[in-house]
């Protein structure tokens, strides 16, 4: 059964997206990406302030690979992440209008990549923040290798991609990861919410993209250097150890890696 993003609006200019995907820990899929980016599109218009959260306590697991069958493996799990996520990602990054995530549950992998896009994270006191590629084999893309740069530093992002550490909210507050931690993150995340649709548009959006614009610019790679870090990438997801990883994760077992 597929997820969806549930869409309403609890408060005057806010626009609420809430991912549901409650028999996969709000793991992400085609629908819920999708659904990202077509809410997004020119949300400037139509609200003030957009509140990312999750349903039934959760907020994502990451991406939604466990079930694929192996003999498309390599196909399917390129496509749901390169492409749908990709472009949920520079949706979120490219809204003219501050977005809260309130990070409901545990957020780990592509669900942690989501929250980190977005402008503030409220997190529920007690749950985990986390990172998987390297217990799954996973060679993340660079880009997003940068958001966590830019969010946490070097020395964090290497804790979260190399070790494969998960930290609770205060630890991640700590860290920058979160900017607030809360008994309750879909109240205080509202409240916050509330409190941006009070500020100038026109700033918000010009402040906005100043910020984006002097990022990029920041990371910005010479072509061939990128080339290279894409077929590295994708070289991972036709790799034995990828779709060990993947088996091993959702069996709850050490990974057996042959590094190839």
């Amino acid at each position: 059964m597929a997820g969806e993003l549930l869409v309403d609006e609890p408060a005057e200019g806010v626009l609420r997206l809430r991912i549901s995907n409650p028999s996969k820990r709000g793991a992400l899929d085609h629908d819920i990406l999708d659904g990202l980016a077509h809410a997004l599109d020119g949300i400037g218009s139509r609200a003030r302030v957009v509140l990312l959260t999750g349903t039934a306590g959760q907020f994502s697991s990451g991406y939604d690979i466990g079930d694929i069958p192996e003999e498309v493996f390599e196909i399917e799990a390129e496509r749901l992440v390169a492409h749908p996520f990709a472009d949920a990602l520079h949706a979120l990054e490219d809204a003219d209008v501050p977005i809260v995530a309130a990070l409901t549950g545990h957020t780990i992998g592509g669900g942690l990549e989501l929250a980190v896009t977005c402008d503030f994270r409220v997190a529920a006191r007690g749950i985990k923040l986390g990172m998987p590629p390297a217990k799954l084999g996973l060679v993340y893309s660079h880009t997003g290798l940068r958001r966590f740069v830019d969010t946490i530093g070097v020395p964090r992002t290497r804790e979260l991609f190399l070790r494969g550490r998960y930290v609770d909210a205060d630890e991640a507050f700590a860290w920058g990861m979160v900017t607030e931690v809360a008994d309750d993150a879909e109240t205080a995340g509202l409240a916050l919410a509330e409190e941006l649709v009070g500020n100038a548009p026109l700033s918000l959006a010009g402040n906005k993209k100043a910020l984006r614009q002097i990022l990029a610019a920041r990371a910005a790679l010479p072509g061939d250097v990128e080339a290279e870090l894409v077929s590295l990438r994708r070289a991972c997801f036709r790799s034995e150890d990828f779709k060990e990883g993947v088996r091993a994760f959702g069996e709850r077992r050490p990974a057996r890696w042959q590094g190839r």
